[in-house]
């Protein structure tokens, strides 16, 4: 159970890293930074680009996506491996 729940924390961190890292670059190189390294000489330095915007959000959207359906498959798994006892319903008789 530990190690599922685990899997849902790191996932989950996963799912943050691809939605994030990505702004956090583009921050950097409008500020007039390197992108993390990315391109190195800065905005105006750098090498054509590897794909195109529409692309590349195709990519991170498609990667999410994945990440989220394995979020939810693990917590289905999880809810069935560790069912909730059932809910107390008062007797009738009183």
């Amino acid at each position: 159970m530990l190690v599922l729940r685990v899997l849902i924390l790191v996932l989950i961190l996963v799912a943050l890293a691809v939605a994030v890292v990505p702004v956090m670059v583009l921050i950097d190189l409008l500020g007039g930074g390197t992108g993390f390294g990315l391109c190195p000489g800065g905005l105006a330095a750098c090498p054509q680009r590897f794909t195109s915007g529409l692309a590349l959000a195709a990519y991170l959207t498609l990667t999410l996506m994945i990440v989220v359906g394995l979020i939810r498959l693990v917590s289905h798994l999880l809810r069935r491996l560790h069912p909730r006892t059932q809910s107390y319903t008062p007797n009738e008789q009183g």
